[in-house]
């Protein structure tokens, strides 16, 4: 049994056990709740909006992450501007503990 749930403005496949990263949400042991947009069980596909309202996938924050490192580079030429910024995105590495169709 698998689904493709909302996390973070992406979609993602999970299944029980799965463990994987998603934008920054709550603290360390803290359970939350992922919206499923489609359920596989077996042979089964559940995609309609109703039937999915009951389904509900918990998954369990593990601990905070970090992204790539993204370097920006600003350049004018001739007039000597040069500007460098970087960033890290933070996310949050999440268990997928239920799925309760």
């Amino acid at each position: 049994m698998y689904a493709i749930v909302r996390a973070g403005g992406r979609q993602e496949k999970v299944s029980v056990g799965d463990v994987l990263l998603i934008d920054k949400v709550g603290a360390v042991g803290d359970s939350i709740d992922l919206t499923p947009l489609l359920v596989v069980d077996g042979s089964t596909v559940t995609s309609d909006a109703k039937k999915l309202a009951k389904v509900s996938v918990k998954a369990e924050v593990v601990k905070p992450a970090k992204g790539p490192k993204i370097t920006i580079m600003k350049y004018k030429n001739k007039t000597g501007y040069k500007k460098r910024q970087g960033h890290r995105q933070p996310l949050t590495q999440v268990k997928i503990t239920a799925i309760d169709a």
